[in-house]
């Protein structure tokens, strides 16, 4: 009995590893003329409403950097 304990706890751990996953993150600054260039183009496209785009605008305009 006490090796079933040895070999589950043994596999149990085993899983906790990750496997060897890396882990990556970036990070990426769009500039407020960029942002103002992709809302512009999503409007023009019918993604953003006249509306929805103005609010959008507004909402980069008023961001700080």
């Amino acid at each position: 009995m006490k090796l079933f304990y040895y070999v589950a706890a043994i596999f149990i751990l085993s899983a906790c590893g990750g496997g060897g996953a890396h882990v990556r993150s970036e990070v990426t600054t769009v500039s407020k003329g960029q942002q103002l260039i992709d809302l512009k183009k999503a409007a023009d496209e019918g993604a953003l409403t006249p509306d929805e785009y103005a609010k959008e605008k507004q909402r980069v305009l008023n961001a700080a950097n």
